[in-house]
């Protein structure tokens, strides 16, 4: 069977009612299905993306050799099997893929936002993605499924959304962002903000994309380093050093180092420095809480199943963050979930590519 890979964007002209009360009119959201939706729609699957991620989770398209960025999980007789399920991942608001973000033209002028845009929250990404869904006559769906910020919206979505997902699968997340993670955050957002080629946000995005923005690239590789752990690196690098490079040379290096600056580099390429700002915003402030009296309250909102995993290496989200929501769910009552910690020493990053220790879960829930 063909992955039957579709890009579309819908665009939006009733506003978007956002948390902070402020107001997104029009909007567009870019998303991209697979598979084939059946008769009763009962076979929706609703993938959720990460910081950096976007609408592309599948496949390849024509003119590029890069597979999205959960091609070894979605397609056909994967565990999200595109034979069976109908999958949907939407490009969340905010991003720069696609969806309305902070460099799409400001209507009715065709400059940019850039600090104009209105702060943006889990919950806002997730309730434009409903209003999506009620565009294309989808009113529930079968799984919701999604890892890091991702597995932020799948929770988000069985509290403020407790009818619309049969299932909820949340990988590698949390309840509520916790210091640590904000604090690298912190750095990457410092590093954009004093580079002088950052222009105070009014940078011509062509000429970043083309001479990078480094104070971006700095702060991934920041980021990076909460992504991964002490084992994977060992693992991956050990102390090796590159073998063009003295080492009595000041700037000579290891391949650790070279590895994080070839990222780092590379990123600023392909993602815009304004979102990383509004997009590690959103993370920061993400509470599964807000606007209850306490998690318990909010929890006790899910009817969904649920279905916590988390990464027994994971430096950012700590896998006893999921634990905690597991014991509140019992305690509220909460007979419909179940948690698993996957054994794992790569760190953060094991959601993306350790998929064959976690794939039979991802399956087992889906058919469970």
């Amino acid at each position: 069977m063909s992955l039957n890979l579709q890009t579309h964007t819908e665009h939006f002209t009733n506003p978007l009612y956002l948390e902070s009360g402020r107001i997104l009119e029009p909007y567009d959201i870019t998303y991209e299905t697979y598979g084939t939706l059946n008769e009763d729609k009962s076979n929706v699957v609703v993938v959720c993306h990460a910081l950096t991620g976007s609408h592309h989770a599948a496949g390849t398209y024509e003119d590029d050799n890069k597979p999205g960025w959960w091609n070894g999980l979605i397609g056909s007789k994967k565990a999200i099997d595109t034979d069976e399920y109908f999958v949907i991942c939407a490009n969340v608001i905010g991003s720069c893929f696609g969806s309305t973000g902070p460099m799409s033209p400001m209507h009715p002028h065709q400059q940019p936002y850039r600090y104009k845009f209105p702060v943006i929250t889990v919950k806002d990404m997730v309730k434009a993605q409903r209003i999506l869904f009620d565009r294309l006559d989808i009113h529930h769906v079968h799984a919701i499924v999604g890892g890091s910020m991702g597995g932020m919206q799948a929770l988000q979505f069985a509290v403020h959304y407790p009818k619309f997902a049969t299932k909820i699968i949340a990988l590698a997340t949390t309840y509520a962002t916790q210091p640590w993670a904000i604090a690298f955050n912190k750095v990457a957002q410092e590093a954009i903000l004093k580079d002088p080629d950052f222009k105070q946000g009014y940078y011509d995005p062509d000429v970043i994309k083309e001479q990078s923005l480094s104070g971006m690239a700095i702060g991934r590789m920041a980021g990076h380093l909460s992504f991964l752990s002490h084992e994977s690196m060992q693992r991956k690098f050990g102390r090796e050093y590159k073998s063009t490079d003295g080492l009595y040379e000041l700037f000579g290096k290891f391949q650790v180092e070279s590895y994080l600056e070839y990222n780092g580099y590379n990123f600023t390429k392909w993602f815009d420095p304004l979102t990383y700002l509004y997009i590690t915003k959103a993370i920061n402030i993400f509470d599964l809480a807000r606007g209850f009296d306490s998690l318990q309250e909010a929890l006790q909102k899910v009817q969904s199943e649920i279905y916590l995993i988390s990464f027994s290496n994971d430096l950012l989200f700590r896998n006893y963050e999921m634990k905690e929501l597991d014991n509140l769910l019992n305690e509220v009552g909460n007979k419909n979930h179940k948690y698993i910690d996957i054994k794992s020493d790569y760190g953060h990053d094991a959601f993306l590519v350790e998929l064959d220790k976690f794939d039979n879960h991802i399956k087992e829930a889906l058919h469970g």
